[in-house]
């Protein structure tokens, strides 16, 4: 079951839930309950009817069990993408490229005791 709830456990917190209720309270809650989970019922069927009709005809086609996040293991995801032989170009890594191809300028260094030139602008 889900949360560790047994069909035991859940059997006895019913009875538990029946002898505090009483017998008086007990139709009107069980009614309160049906009421409630007919509700969610209907709220999750509109919104997977929503969802289909806003996706179109790929709704069908969505392979949701990829898309699990409990699937996701970050060290089998770090050794694919490190077994990965096809390189992938960047913005970074072209202009790391382009810089490291550009001649940098010579600038003559300062005499001792000079001072460099103030820039108001810089911060």
């Amino acid at each position: 079951m889900f949360f560790g709830l047994t069909i035991e456990k859940l059997l006895l917190i019913g009875v538990i839930a029946a002898v505090l209720v009483g017998p008086e309270r007990l139709p009107r809650y069980a009614e309160t309950l049906a009421k409630f989970t007919k509700r969610a019922k209907e709220t999750l069927q509109g919104a997977r009817t929503r969802m289909r009709d806003e996706m179109g005809p790929e709704f069908d086609d969505v392979d949701w069990k990829k898309l699990d996040p409990r699937q996701y293991d970050p060290r089998r995801i770090i050794r694919e993408a490190l077994l990965d032989d096809t390189p992938t170009a960047t913005m970074r890594a072209a202009g790391a490229a382009a810089l490291a191809a550009k001649p940098k300028p010579t600038v003559p260094p300062f005499a001792p005791g000079e001072r460099p030139p103030f820039d108001d602008e810089a911060t």
